[in-house]
């Protein structure tokens, strides 16, 4: 008889510890997935945006383009072809600094599934080439995202004047990111693995999502 209430009181230990590591296990998933929903993403800017070659940053209107400049657009445009390559700057803001009732915790953008939005046109879609660090600091961390398309593939339906003057709302020297969404669906390195955002985000220039 002894030895049964031996043997029942190990087992209760036994289920209890199994219980307790069972709770923290959970515990350290919901905390794990709180701090990782906790990321936010913003629009800064378009920089080194190249229309055809040609180097927008000194241009604020199309008077501004040169005589062999105004050729070589109008010349591409007349061939169905207007290649645009520039970059897209993203910051990434991890909150979890430590402040706030949170726990200062770093993390790691292991993915990041976008679909780049021009002007409300959905176009082309990519992927980070290495994971990106956003340390726990409360400090943002920008990601420049390179984008390669040609404008005609999608704005085919506009005029030469209206997808130059879009070209130039983007990365001229007034340009300025208030045209351009991301849709993005993060992928971020967590204690328990990687963990995917259940639903998309999209991300504009106006406010931290």
């Amino acid at each position: 008889m002894k030895k049964n209430v031996i043997i029942l009181t190990a087992l209760a230990f036994v289920l209890s510890a199994f219980v307790f590591q069972g709770c923290n296990a959970i515990k350290d998933i919901s905390n794990t997935l709180a701090n990782v929903s906790k990321l936010q993403f913003k629009l800064d800017n378009v920089t080194n945006f190249r229309l055809v070659g040609i180097d927008l940053g000194s241009k604020r209107s199309v008077t501004d383009f040169n005589i062999s400049d105004g050729m070589k657009l109008t010349n591409a445009f007349a061939t169905k072809s207007f290649p645009a390559s520039f970059i897209v700057n993203l910051n990434a803001l991890n909150p979890n600094d430590g402040t706030n009732n949170t726990q200062k915790t770093n993390a790691t953008i292991a993915g990041l599934d976008y679909r780049l939005i021009l002007d409300d046109v959905p176009t082309i879609a990519g992927d980070i080439q290495a994971p990106i660090s956003v340390p726990g600091t409360g400090q943002s961390v920008t990601i420049p995202l390179s984008m390669s398309l040609d404008l005609l593939q999608f704005f085919g339906n506009r005029s030469y004047e209206s997808i130059l003057n879009l070209a130039l709302a983007l990365g001229g020297v007034n340009g300025t990111a208030s045209k351009v969404k991301l849709d993005i669906k993060p992928t971020v390195n967590t204690a328990i693995g990687p963990l995917t955002y259940p639903s998309r985000i999209t991300v504009i220039d106006k406010e931290w999502r």
